[in-house]
């Protein structure tokens, strides 16, 4: 195991150094740097990739996405297509600030190396409500990847060591900037390891570190603005308390994906006599619950408390006239919400900052809508502190949590004395019907209980299951039986009574986070309406123009399509700007920084012009080639490079000759031909890409991107990657566990789909093996083209190579077809696995290497390494240095191909499934159902039998067939029909118990073959096809002797003739016949080859003695050419010494086509030669070599 795992070591220690040499070759021949060039008229292929956020090295998920872009563009260019694969680097936003200042605090708070306090930090368990799953919106996210990707509980100091940083430098990084000059060149030099198709020339980091990409950002948002697509005032945002502003989704530990979720507040008022708790308050009290239906408030029986939760008395409104009990969470929340007199702040009732649940029970409540003008605060033990306000409104009708818990105080009077709940606060009140919904009624919650046979609150499965099926039923299919919206569906109703109830007071809105979201630097987020800057994208207009650009898209799954609609259909408005982190200012409100999500939406067209501003600097500190200056980049030079404006010598500080340099480089490289990306992208960047481009080249559906290609999220080993559990792999790791090829091809292999892929670890390790037997394979095909141990190209051409032609051009036409369509997956497999098993045919059709076509050999050698270039790209030029090429092959062209022969390739397909029924009637004659009396003697002859056409009756029956076939369009109709038109014709009722069977057969090989299936007569001679591959068929079948016949002979069984169809033939297998046992001898000194015994039979030729013996022994390798020889003197010669100068000297050789005869009785054995018989005696000579 261990010598084993040292040679695939070396293995990849030997690609790893050869990969690295072919870099540097690549690197020094600039073969990725891409330059306009439109006077060459051949078309431009521009492919990008959301430019990854520089606060760590890439992984193998990145590189999984990357390998999309790089897959494409690598096949783009052998299409001769002048191929752009730019690559910048992100580092807007919040994270990298904050994490900088969180090692600042960790060395001022644990010292230099710090001393961490060992704990240990419980997960948190969440509960997802079934109504929220119901009513939420899909297509946002889950979960966050930072916290996936390095787990709670850690300190940033720890994060930066599990990186492999030392002490020393990880202190560097509590300045920001640091961050900027680390991260972005490893990520460079991890992406050149990989062999990675990029003009680097082009690539850039973000912020206002680059004056150029600043003021590239700054235009855009002053285009933005001017087309009125950005406006100002107070939105619902999650925001950071702690931070100072909104805390979008790269600026989160965790709740990434997650957004505002709204409630509608329901005010029930407490009436007097109040709790004793509350009686101190002189203005009105409230408890306030939040509801995900308001429509359901008609139904409001009671008010639910947990008797041990604390609430919080606050005074609310602006003039704190009025004060509301809630959790002191949820009054935090409406702190931000205009809610309190002062933003962000929460002035509680003196003494009842905390108050338990028990304290206000049974306090009567006037509750909004609802039928009685009393109801009271009763005990529920399920409700949770952490979501809503802790106060539950109950409508038992329609919820069956609530119908439940009901049910439970009326039945169990102890519980109600325990609490102090009075009779008449609980005994009185039952379901009001308020909803019809049709199969539950309009009780619904009643009704699923008394289905599910529900007891008790305490029932949580029970109780899921039937929430699930009411509010689900109730919210899109329910009708409203009462209140303003009568016959109304729940649905449309909700936000009328919503406004409603707002507008006559008894409601507020309210919104909270959909699930807890810490901010980077570790504060619970709120929902807060924040002043601030935000992109208009409910804008009804702006998302008309952009659903016209995802109809003119490729999306390349209807998955990913039906994701942008969703998507485009439900956002809104989205904040722009922030006050903290890293970026680009506002142009005209510089105290806010335009957020990451909204910087990198366009930046697409920077590429095309950023190395002629900026090469040589990531940073944009280097003037660039054309000699022009950041400051010299105003609004109106962009505006000339992007929009085509006149020149204006007054507004554009820069030479026209230079402007129209850049405006050609963006003219010709505009729009993206593909951008891809991780599916996760889909409901935020990407979508906010279509909006962009709309929205800056409006009316211009030129610059639109034509494609966005998604993929899922990627596997190792079957297992979610996380570092949490080791289950995890860098691109470096990759490179230096599998190399870069090797893992390139696992990538490849992952998948394709938008559903997630897996990178299997024995797949990586299977495709250096694979790899690496390519070149070994390839330097002894030289080797043999060199020794003359292949067949020369001008040797006539047999069915092998027709065959090995046919099957080159069909592999390298689907391999074209997948790479097109991005199925890198199955272009690996057409291309490599199924190109490499088509040369595996061809030799065995060829009976060894020594029979292949020279020229054939090197012309797979060639394609082969055309066409799985894109994806190996480094064992690629190995083989095409080894061939003698001239140039790289990534700037070489696609294979040319001939048009697929169809009929060679049916006749290959009909010698494949010949030897396979052969095979499988042989294994079944060997092995009979029934017992034997007798050993089952090994057959060694057969007698293949092949059908011209189909009898006349079958002959009647396919007629019919194919003139329904034509009649429906291609379809056969049901066997019923079928049988029914067989049935009127005369001349097959005496087959009719046979017509039916056969019929079934025809339709299994239709819904295979298609029309085929229906022929009368097979379309090529198959007695032929079978002839010219003899010595294949009966080395496949270990058989001596081999007859093929036509059923149309004079004398052939009927039963035969029944059973046979055209393209199917029967092979009928012979018990051996009685031969002669004779000695073959090898004479040669050291061969390594020894005496064998072979049986002769009468009619058996020379070659087909050597095929014998060939089968017997292995050690005859199919390069060695076998000769037989008989001794002169027969009798006498086996018993001389031989010379060892001479060993054959007393031997005549036979040729090939002498003929055995033999007379058992006498055991004598006689060889034919151009009409001479030789007795052979019981020994003769063989050499291979």
């Amino acid at each position: 195991m261990a010598s084993n795992a040292a040679k695939e070591r070396k293995k990849v220690a030997a690609l790893l150094e050869k990969e690295a040499e072919i870099q540097k070759r690549w690197e020094d021949a600039k073969v990725f740097e891409a330059t306009a060039k439109p006077e060459e008229n051949r078309p431009k292929y521009l492919v990008t990739f959301p430019y990854p956020y520089m606060n760590g090295r890439l992984h193998l998920g990145h590189t999984f996405t990357v390998s999309k872009c790089e897959f494409a563009v690598g096949y783009q260019r052998l299409r001769g297509k002048n191929c752009l694969f730019p690559f910048g680097l992100h580092c807007t936003g919040m994270p990298i600030k904050a994490n900088a200042d969180k090692i600042k605090r960790e060395l001022e708070d644990f010292g230099y190396p710090p001393k961490f306090p060992e704990f240990e930090e419980e997960k948190p368990v969440e509960e997802v409500s079934v109504l929220d799953e119901i009513t939420k919106d899909k297509s946002k996210g889950k979960k966050s990847k930072v916290l996936a990707k390095t787990g709670p509980g850690k300190y940033q100091w720890q994060i930066m060591q599990s990186l492999g940083l030392e002490d020393e430098e990880i202190k560097k990084f509590a300045d920001a900037n640091y961050w900027l000059e680390y991260f972005p060149q490893h990520c460079i030099d991890d992406l050149r390891l990989m062999g990675i198709k990029v003009d680097w020339r082009r690539s850039f980091i973000t912020t206002d570190v680059n004056p150029y990409y600043d003021s590239f950002v700054r235009w855009q948002f002053q285009r933005l603005r001017e087309e009125k697509k950005i406006d100002f005032g107070k939105r619902y945002t999650i925001y950071s308390p702690k931070d100072g502003q909104p805390c979008m989704d790269h600026d989160r530990a965790s709740g990434e994906g997650v957004g505002p979720q709204e409630y509608t507040l329901i005010k029930l008022k407490v009436l007097d006599p109040k709790p004793a708790a509350l009686a101190a308050i002189k203005e009105d009290v409230f408890l306030v619950a939040a509801t995900l239906r308001p429509e359901t408030m008609y139904g409001q029986t009671n008010c639910y408390l947990h008797p041990d939760i604390a609430y919080s008395a606050f005074y609310a409104g602006p003039e704190e006239d009025k004060v509301y009990i809630a959790t002191a969470r949820a009054a935090r929340n409406m702190s931000y919400q205009g809610m309190t007199k002062e933003n962000g702040v929460v002035r509680f009732v003196p003494g009842l900052e905390k108050i338990t649940g028990d304290k206000i029970l049974g306090a009567a409540l006037s509750a909004p809508l609802a039928k009685h003008e009393r109801v009271y605060a009763l005990p529920m033990l399920t409700i949770k502190d952490d979501k809503g306000t802790g106060v539950v409104t109950s409508v038992p009708s329609d919820s069956p949590d609530d119908f439940a818990a009901l049910g439970d105080l009326k039945k169990k009077k102890p519980l109600r004395e325990k609490y102090g709940i009075t009779d008449e606060m609980v005994l009185p009140f039952e379901p009001v019907p308020i909803i019809e919904i049709e199969g539950l009624g309009s009780l619904a919650a009643p009704e699923m209980c008394a289905r599910l046979k529900i007891e008790s609150q305490n029932e949580k499965d029970k109780l899921e299951e039937a929430k699930k099926e009411v509010y689900l039923k109730g919210f899109y299919d329910g009708v409203m039986l009462v209140g303003d919206f009568v016959g109304q569906k729940a649905g449309d109703a909700k936000k009328c009574v919503q406004v409603k109830l707002i507008a006559e007071g008894l409601a507020d809105k309210y919104v909270e986070p959909e699930k807890k979201i810490i901010s980077r630097s570790g504060d619970e987020c709120v929902v807060a309406l924040c002043d601030q800057w935000y992109l208009k994208y409910g804008d009804e207009e702006w998302k008309t123009e952009t659903k016209k650009a995802l109809a003119a898209l490729n999306t390349y799954s209807d998955e990913v399509r039906s994701n942008f609609e969703r998507t485009i259909d439900w956002l809104h408005e989205h904040a722009c700007s922030r006050s903290y982190g890293l970026g680009t200012r506002l142009p005209w409100d510089p105290q806010y920084l335009i957020e990451s999500l909204s910087d990198s939406t366009i930046y697409n067209a920077y590429y095309t012009v950023a190395h002629l501003l900026q090469e040589g600097s990531l940073e944009g500190t280097v003037t660039g080639p054309l000699g022009v200056k950041a400051e010299q980049m105003t609004h109106q030079v962009w505006d000339y490079i992007f929009m085509g404006a006149q020149y204006d010598a007054k507004t554009m500080p820069v030479e026209e000759a230079k402007l129209r340099e850049l405006r050609k480089e963006f003219a010709y490289w505009y729009p993206i031909d593909m951008r891809v990306s991780g599916k996760d992208l889909v409901p935020n960047h990407l979508t906010y890409l279509l909006f962009n481009h709309v929205a800056i080249w409006k009316d211009q559906p030129a610059m639109w991107p034509k494609s966005i290609r998604a993929n899922g999220h990627l596997l190792l080993n079957n297992e979610k990657m996380s570092k949490n559990t080791g289950n995890f792999l860098t691109l470096t790791e990759g490179i230096e566990k599998f190399s870069a090829d090797g893992m390139r091809l696992s990538l490849a292999d992952a998948g394709d789909a938008v559903e997630d892929a897996n990178f299997v670890f024995s797949m990586a390790d299977a495709a250096i093996l694979r790899l690496y037997n390519l070149l070994d394979w390839v330097r002894d095909m030289m080797a043999a083209r060199d020794a003359g141990n292949l067949r020369a190209a001008s040797a006539p051409r047999i069915f092998a190579d027709r065959v090995f032609e046919n099957d080159m051009n069909r592999q390298i036409e689907a391999t074209a077809s997948n790479y097109e369509g991005t199925l890198f997956k199955e272009a690996l497999k057409t291309g490599f696995f199924e190109y490499t098993a088509i040369r595996d045919r061809y030799r065995e059709l060829c009976g060894g290497e020594q029979n292949m076509a020279v020229d054939l050999v090197f012309k797979w050698i060639e394609t082969q390494a055309l066409i799985v270039s894109p994806i190996a790209p480094h064992v690629a030029e190995q083989v095409w240095e080894l061939l003698g090429k001239e140039g790289f092959i990534v700037n070489a062209r696609w294979p040319e191909t001939q048009a697929v022969d169809e009929l060679t390739s049916k006749q290959a397909e009909f010698l494949e499934e010949t030897i396979k029924e052969c095979r499988q009637r042989l294994k079944n004659y060997m092995n009979p159902k029934k017992k034997t009396a007798t050993p089952i003697v090994t057959p060694t002859e057969a007698t293949i039998w092949v059908a011209k056409e189909y009898p006349g009756w079958q002959r009647t029956v396919l007629t019919i067939l194919n003139q329904q076939e034509k009649a429906n369009a291609g379809v056969l109709p049901d066997n019923k029909t079928i049988s029914q038109l067989i049935a009127k014709d005369d001349s097959l009722k005496k087959f009719a118990k046979k017509t039916m069977p056969f019929v079934q057969m025809v339709k299994e090989n239709f819904e295979a073959k298609g029309a085929a299936a229906l022929a009368v007569a097979c379309e090529f001679d198959q007695a032929a096809v079978l002839e010219e591959n003899r010595d294949y068929l009966m080395n496949g079948l270990e058989l001596d002797g081999l007859v093929i016949r036509h059923t149309d002979e004079a004398g052939v069984d009927p039963a035969v003739v029944e059973a046979v169809c055209p393209g199917v033939p029967l092979i009928a297998y012979e018990l051996p016949r009685e031969g002669v046992t004779i000695t073959v001898r090898n004479v040669h000194v050291a061969n390594g080859l020894f005496d064998m015994e072979v049986i002769v039979l009468e009619g058996d030729t020379v070659s087909g003695l050597v095929r014998k013996m060939r089968r017997m022994n292995r050690a005859i390798k199919p390069r060695f050419t076998v000769s037989l020889l008989r001794y002169i003197d027969p009798i006498g010669g086996p018993r001389k010494l031989i010379s060892i100068d001479d060993p054959t000297s007393i031997n005549e050789k036979m040729e090939d086509d002498g003929v055995f005869s033999v007379d058992v009785p006498s055991k004598k054995v006689k060889v034919t030669v151009s009409g001479a018989a030789h007795d052979i005696g019981d020994t003769v000579v063989y050499s291979a070599a």
